[in-house]
């Protein structure tokens, strides 16, 4: 029935209004829905310059190592073929990711990194500078986060004509993470204890309420203050009170320090509650088994709350390639995890298996010896009071002290 009670619309009145909807609806997302087509790669000189045919939404690049490599991913892109090497750049390969767009690596003849990327004001033109490096900082630059370029939204700024505007304040950076204290002798090799899980991450939960955070301290604390004892090393903790860290502050912390050993404690947990015993994980690309793949998974995750990666937002860190530089390293974290397994057998339960390898966040420092020691199981009853026991933690504290005096003797020996 038409009651007339508001004036009949043009239907073209009405699809000016779905059109005004449809516009408000993609500004709201935040995602443009263009795809671009890499139209050309050049390098020039010590810039590389990208061109694509429409505007595209976001970039970042980041290095990779063995063999020295740099690479782009462009999302909203579809990749092309023209390119021109020049410079330190000796080939480029573009390859599509599927719906996360389009990479493009850079083959290098020497070490070099990017420094800046700039969008042009169109948005199709995204220009890097690279910066030639040594292989100690290329090593570094691999282990850190990508870097990120987002193209000029112009087409979202408001139009001078408003009378109004409206501003919110935005939050403070978060400060970073202080460096701790180091205690000991300022001759002594230094060893760096890190307690996992804390603050809002609880790590995780026995069946009696224990909580991993808390067995984790505890521990270190106990370790800190035996290798203390001996006198024979320096100490440091990344945290010695139930405070948060993203893990990359973890193994960062320890960097800036320049320790010679770094030490991540932890427990494990299965749904199978009679697993038991220790385990000691070094860094590999590719787990050692089915348990070491599902730990890793879930200890890379310690970062993520309600859905919030508080670390790093570059979704493939963790499948990085290790720099053939890191080798040395790695063959020195898998020697101090063997000795720290001979050491433990004596003294608290562990796995006839305990050297077990996988793709560790915490591990990923590339020039700093490195292992994940998994205390015991809190998820079975038995491993979970000998670990909450002042007895388990003196016994390992004692495995630890006796692998480090070890692991340092035998190095001074070699010298």
């Amino acid at each position: 029935m038409l009651l007339n009670w508001t004036p009949r619309q043009s239907s073209r009145h009405i699809r000016r209004v779905l059109f005004l909807l449809a516009l408000l609806a993609g500004w709201l997302t935040g995602v443009p829905s263009w795809a671009g087509v890499v139209q050309e790669v050049r390098v020039q000189g010590d810039r590389v310059v990208v061109k694509f045919d429409t505007p595209v939404t976001q970039a970042s690049a980041f290095v990779l190592a063995g063999p020295q490599r740099i690479a782009l991913d462009i999302k909203g892109a579809e990749p092309g073929r023209n390119t021109q090497v020049g410079g330190v750049v000796t080939q480029i390969r573009q390859g599509s990711q599927g719906a996360e767009g389009a990479r493009v690596v850079f083959d290098l003849a020497r070490p070099a990194i990017v420094t800046e990327g700039k969008f042009g004001r169109d948005g199709r033109t995204l220009t890097l500078q690279l910066r030639t490096v040594d292989d100690a900082r290329f090593a570094r630059a691999a282990a850190e986060r990508r870097m990120s370029f987002l193209p000029p939204f112009t087409y979202l700024q408001p139009s001078n004509r408003h009378p109004y505007s409206e501003s919110i304040s935005l939050p403070k950076r978060a400060p970073a993470a202080s460096l701790p204290r180091i205690y000991g002798d300022p001759s002594r090799p230094l060893v760096v204890i890190d307690a996992g899980h804390g603050g809002h991450d609880p790590g995780a939960i026995g069946a009696n309420g224990l909580r991993e955070k808390d067995l984790t301290l505890r521990s270190a604390l106990a370790i800190r203050d035996a290798l203390l004892a001996s006198g024979r090393v320096r100490v440091a903790m990344t945290r010695d009170d139930d405070r948060f860290l993203v893990l990359q502050e973890r193994y960062g912390l320890a960097r800036k320090l320049k320790a010679d050993l770094f030490i991540s404690v932890h427990c494990d947990s299965a749904g199978n509650p009679s697993a038991t015993g220790a385990t000691v994980y070094t860094l590999s690309e590719v787990a050692s088994d089915k348990e070491a793949a599902r730990l890793a998974a879930r200890e890379n995750k310690a970062d993520i709350i309600a859905g919030v990666d508080l670390g790093s937002q570059n979704p493939d860190i963790s499948s990085i390639l290790i720099d053939l530089t890191q080798r040395e390293t790695m063959n020195a974290s898998a020697s101090f995890a063997r000795l720290l397994g001979r050491e433990a057998q004596p003294l608290i339960p562990i796995k006839e298996n305990y050297h077990r390898m996988a793709s560790l966040m915490v591990l990923k420092a590339p020039d700093m010896p490195s292992v994940l020691f998994e205390t015991g199981y809190i998820s079975n009853s038995s491993d979970a009071a000998f670990i909450a026991s002042s007895e388990g933690q003196k016994r390992i504290a004692q495995t630890v002290k006796k692998a480090v005096e070890i692991h340092f003797a035998t190095r001074m020996a070699s010298r």
